[in-house]
């Protein structure tokens, strides 16, 4: 049986933690991708770009393949630990950050692109190190385009559906996030429900967009 609160807060949840993995490591690639030149650069960027544009069904796949009791790194996983991340809420999370991921590296670059680097080589100049120079010049001067990232990857993370449900399942009370419980009650013929849940993602989704809006016209 569907439980619209369960549902909420899993996929806020998720869509949270998501968040949190995919600012970190989506910068960071940004910023190698942005700054660094390297054999195989466009490959990489490539590589992140998959997921944007495949299918997420056809992401899932591939996720079942690493992650799966026989995948490349689930077996090992499975085999000390006696424990498989699938049809968990934490595969949820795996899912909505393997699919968030391309738009926090695509728009983090960009903004870090936009920075002029004489800031950074001002820096240098003044004896900082890269790291200083990441987190007190480039970072804050990027701080617009990096919000728009994280506020693109929450709102994706939260609505993700097709990686979900091959890698999470759709078990109600324990995998099964807001899309995953507005596909079940489609699928039950039960339209009201279905209106309602879709009201409620839509207005969560809204409401974090305004918020980051507001937040940077603020800043």
């Amino acid at each position: 049986m569907i439980d619209p609160w369960f549902s909420l807060q899993l996929s806020l949840l998720v869509a949270s933690i998501a968040t949190v993995i995919v600012a970190v490591f989506g910068t960071t690639i940004g910023y190698f991708l942005a700054r660094l030149r390297f054999p195989g650069r466009n490959l990489v960027d490539a590589i992140c770009t998959l997921p944007l544009v495949l299918p997420p069904t056809v992401v899932g796949f591939y996720m079942l393949g690493i992650l799966g009791k026989r995948g490349w790194l689930g077996q090992y996983l499975y085999s000390f630990t006696g424990w498989t991340p699938l049809f968990t809420w934490q595969a949820a999370v795996i899912a909505a950050v393997m699919i968030a991921m391309p738009l926090m590296i695509k728009t983090s670059r960009a903004a870090i692109e936009s920075v002029d680097p004489i800031y950074e080589r001002a820096a240098y100049t003044l004896g900082k190190s890269r790291v200083d120079t990441l987190f007190k010049v480039t970072l804050p001067l990027a701080w617009k385009g990096l919000l728009a990232g994280v506020a693109l990857s929450f709102t994706r993370a939260l609505g993700e559906f097709g990686a979900t449900l091959m890698l999470a399942g759709n078990i109600p009370g324990r995998t099964q996030t807001m899309p995953l419980a507005i596909y079940q009650a489609a699928q039950a013929g039960d339209e009201s429900l279905a209106l309602g849940l879709v009201i409620i993602l839509t207005a969560a989704s809204l409401l974090v967009m305004v918020l980051i809006n507001r937040l940077g016209a603020k800043w």
